[in-house]
């Protein structure tokens, strides 16, 4: 009852009922040129067709850019226009004729309007034609065979129309569904590749939604969803359609909108609600698929809600170029892994226990960007799949190849996972393919994953971490302290690891106290049965306040900078005790030797793989 049907479309709309102003308008001039008579009043009758050509044409041209109300107005002048042409032809029996032109109005009505609109339309061409028709002398029951049969039409067409269209619309807000919009976007997507029109999307998630319907019922989310559609409905503009894209998510197609204009859009639907919402925004470029624009959008969407939701994200569409090159970079094999050390804190000095892998790679494209910013990408555009595949491939082969080398190390591999490869189903049963092919053990492979990232609350990803767990991988939670979990979460993530933010570190200064935080962190972590890493350590002080306090792993420049296998190899051979040197040379093969004061920027140790 709250919609009409998916092709309620402004392109559609304008079309269909341009077509039947001029196909009426055209018949009437043409009726009016050849019937006899000089009954009623043929120029009259003339002028009305010659207008319903006119208003047909008109909205051929510039249907599109209305209002989907202002189409109310057009199906109420034609029953007006049919009326005059019934009541002033010449001869009565082209009167009769005409009359059947009510026909039009109730198809119209039917296709496009919600039941109820379409009663009142319908109704009103009944009353007309039950007027107008005995006003030509006719009896008084002359008119109800075109009425009856225009209330016929409507009925059948409505029906026909809603049956037809049922599995593209969502019941409950009378919005397009996700298989409507789908439709919708591949077909603006062919327009705006013939045009040359920009397209922009919007998704949209309303926040903590489900506290809605877990404390008041579904009845009350449902009414919210209603109110949000209707709200929203009245803030947009002809050919913007928005869907319901699932749940409480909604999606906003937006053609010939740039990605600012969608931004500040956004933010105008934000303010007109009293539920947060969290958007991710993009647009199209000529060449992508809908499935991509719509995959882009949802990152941003993702990226919204790891930022603190109620806020919007751009994933814009303008790096092309970029993720152009690493696609190629990815299949050339072309993507350097180098490692940086994670040492055990101890009365005899700093031990290697473990290595960290880390994406190096500088494109032309784009020669400065960061390794965060190349995930960023690489989600962006599909890509995360293949490049993290091949960073943990490599580093399985790296540390074997190491492994094999100093058979006297036992050191574990730790490699960083995107969120979105962890909520794929089929991530632990990849991860068990590669540990296979390389021969890396999986007791000795640790995957980190971000605390934000597991505060999504995916099941698919818990699921992955139990499944990998119980294959001997363990898990740690890198960037401990800057994400929105809370310790009752905390302690039901499947973990082994905290790594500790090396914001948190950089606090330990010379002559000043050490962060009350840290302290907790530890603690934390020996209540909780997990290791801790510290990250980010740059100084003999630091280590110092570190090892006080009580943790037993750390990681930093102050220990070593990251560098390929080769050099770990190559230096090992060359001693078998200290390698002199800068920090890129701080591995003997008896474990890691601290190096003081060599100035490296530690904002490197944050970056991802």
């Amino acid at each position: 009852m709250r919609a009409a049907s998916a092709l309620a479309t402004a392109m559609v709309m304008a079309r269909t009922t341009g077509a039947f102003y001029v196909m009426g308008g055209v018949l009437g001039l043409l009726i009016t040129a050849v019937a006899p008579g000089h009954e009623g009043n043929r120029p009259l009758v003339g002028s009305a067709a010659a207008v319903a050509v006119l208003l047909g044409v008109s909205l051929l041209i510039w249907g599109p850019r209305l209002r989907h109300s202002v189409h109310h107005g057009y199906v109420a002048v034609a029953t007006v226009l049919v009326t005059i042409a019934v009541h002033w032809f010449p001869n009565v029996i082209g009167a009769i004729t005409l009359a059947a032109f009510y026909v039009f109005v109730a198809a119209d009505a039917a296709i496009f309007f919600a039941w109820r609109w379409t009663a009142a339309h319908v109704t009103f061409a009944v009353v007309l034609c039950l007027w107008v028709v005995p006003s030509r002398g006719l009896p008084w029951w002359s008119g109800i065979i075109p009425a009856g049969i225009t209330v016929g039409v409507g009925i059948v067409v409505g029906i026909l129309t809603r049956m037809a269209s049922d599995a593209d619309i969502d019941t409950l807000t009378g919005l397009l569904n996700r298989r409507g919009f789908d439709r919708a976007l591949n077909s603006a997507i062919t327009h705006a590749g013939r045009s040359g029109q920009s397209l922009a999307l919007v998704l949209v998630d309303l926040d903590r939604f489900q506290k809605i319907n877990d404390h008041l019922g579904q009845r009350a989310g449902d009414a919210v969803l209603q109110r949000v559609t209707d709200t929203w409905s009245e803030l947009l503009t002809p050919g913007q359609v928005l869907a319901r894209w699932g749940g409480d998510a909604f999606a906003l197609m937006l053609p010939g909108t740039t990605e600012q204009a969608a931004i500040l859009l956004t933010e105008q639907l934000r303010s007109a609600i009293s539920t947060g919402c969290s958007a991710g925004v993009t647009s199209w470029q000529p060449g992508e698929s809908g499935s991509l624009l719509v995959s882009r959008a949802d990152v941003g969407l993702y990226r919204a809600k790891q930022a603190g939701r109620n806020r919007t994200v751009l994933e814009s569409s303008r790096q092309v170029p970029l993720a152009v090159e690493l696609r190629e970079a990815i299949d050339s094999g072309a993507l350097d892994v180098h490692y940086q050390p994670i040492v055990s804190l101890g009365e005899d000095g700093a031990k290697a226990v473990g290595v960290e892998a880390l994406l190096r790679w500088s494109p032309n494209a784009q020669p400065d960007v960061t390794t965060e910013g190349l995930i960023r990408v690489a989600e962006e555009y599909d890509l995360i799949s293949d490049l993290d595949e091949l960073v943990l491939r490599k580093a399985c082969s790296d540390a074997a190849r190491l492994q094999t080398t100093f058979a006297q190390l036992d050191l574990t591999l730790n490699v960083n996972v995107s969120g979105l490869e962890l909520a794929e189903s089929d991530y632990a049963e990849r991860v068990s393919g590669i540990l296979a092919d390389t021969g890396w053990p999986a007791e000795q492979l640790v995957l980190e994953v971000t605390e934000s990232e597991l505060a999504a609350e995916s099941q698919t990803a818990i699921a992955n971490l139990h499944s990998l767990r119980d294959r001997g991988v363990r898990i740690a939670i890198d960037d401990f302290g800057t994400g929105y979990s809370s310790l009752s979460r905390l302690a039901t993530i499947p973990s082994d690891i905290l790594k500790v933010d090396q914001s948190f570190v950089a606090a330990i200064r010379s002559g000043t106290p050490a962060p009350p935080l840290l302290g907790v962190i530890a603690a934390l972590g020996k209540s909780l049965d997990m290791q801790v890493i510290a990250e980010g350590v740059e100084t003999e002080y630091q280590a110092a306040v570190l090892t006080e306090l009580g943790f037993a792993l750390a990681q930093g420049y102050h220990y070593s900078d990251s560098h390929p296998v080769s050099e770990l190899i190559s230096d090992m051979n060359d001693s078998r005790g200290l390698v002199a040197g800068s920090a890129a040379k701080g591995f003997s093969s008896e474990g890691w030797i601290p190096l003081e004061g060599n100035g490296f920027d530690s904002e490197e140790l944050g970056q991802r793989s």
